[in-house]
């Protein structure tokens, strides 16, 4: 099992979108203030929240997961998300291609730099392999933060769950004003997700530090909140945290080769036969 604190907190963020579009004050989405792209992701959004309201209605007949793909024509795994809580992001949560360099996104912003091409070839400079056009969002998108910000409203936009989860962890301690005004009215409207948080904060601590004696006290603490599904796993796995928490012994090594061999299939397009694996990983030095 990976013990993937990030990512259950992530978890965390997707089911509390209903709460946290409420606390922004974004439960009507203008789609004048949307890119192309997101008015696509808002109008399939549309046709996936009467799904997901249809479900619901049938959740509270006490209908089982049998019951719900019956009547439904849906399958038992997008049953099993809406009943959970999942399917209430707008918008999608994937990466971006800017996401490793934001942090110097934002301080060329902050020390003034406004324009979009200055931006975009500091960012060639440092690594950056994405489009002008990538940039020129983002800083329309921060533009229309900050003018709302200015204006004492509140954003017209909701972040993504990935970005939410990245505002309150990795970014606190760097966020603009209108983020952290964001980030401020969220913490706030949702105090069960600055509980996760810190739970979150307490386990990389707690492995960092090899702290088992912490171990017993963090799981109590976690089995009622957000991150109990995440807490339930690590009692089912405890003998091996307890090992990874004392023990010297890691499996990296091991994970490390098996890395190396799938890049090494996949770099011959996986055509690869036993004795060309064999003389790429184990030819003479």
């Amino acid at each position: 099992m990976p013990w993937n604190a990030s990512a259950a907190f992530l978890v965390a963020v997707q089911r509390s979108m209903r709460e946290i579009r409420k606390a922004v004050g974004t439960d009507v989405v203008d789609p004048q203030v949307l890119s192309c792209a997101e008015r696509r992701q808002h109008s399939d959004w549309l046709g996936r929240k009467e799904e997901s309201t249809a479900i619901l209605a049938l959740a509270k007949q006490g209908a089982s997961i049998k019951e719900f793909v019956r009547r439904t024509k849906k399958s038992r795994g997008l049953v099993r998300q809406v009943v959970r809580g999942g399917r209430t992001d707008v918008f999608r949560a994937r990466q971006c291609s800017l996401d490793p360099f934001l942090k110097q996104l934002d301080a060329d912003w902050a020390n003034g730099c406004r324009n979009s091409a200055a931006l975009w070839r500091r960012m060639k400079a440092i690594g950056f392999s994405g489009s002008l056009r990538v940039v020129t969002e983002w800083a329309t998108r921060r533009r229309k933060e900050e003018g709302a910000a200015s204006g004492g409203g509140r954003p017209r936009k909701v972040p993504s769950a990935r970005g939410i989860a990245r505002m309150m962890t990795s970014e606190r301690e760097t966020l603009s004003k209108a983020v952290a005004r964001t980030v401020a009215i969220i913490e706030d409207a949702v105090p069960a997700l600055v509980t996760a948080r810190d739970l979150m904060d307490r386990f990389h601590g707690m492995i960092r530090s090899r702290m088992s004696a912490d171990l017993e006290p963090w799981i109590r603490d976690a089995m009622p909140g957000l991150l109990g599904s995440f807490a339930k796993g690590i009692v089912q796995d405890r003998a091996g945290v307890c090992a990874a928490l004392t023990q010297t012994w890691s499996n990296g090594q091991t994970e490390g080769q098996d890395t190396k061999l799938k890049l090494v299939k996949r770099q011959m397009y996986e055509r690869a036969k036993l004795d060309l694996l064999r003389a790429r990983l184990l030819r003479p030095a």
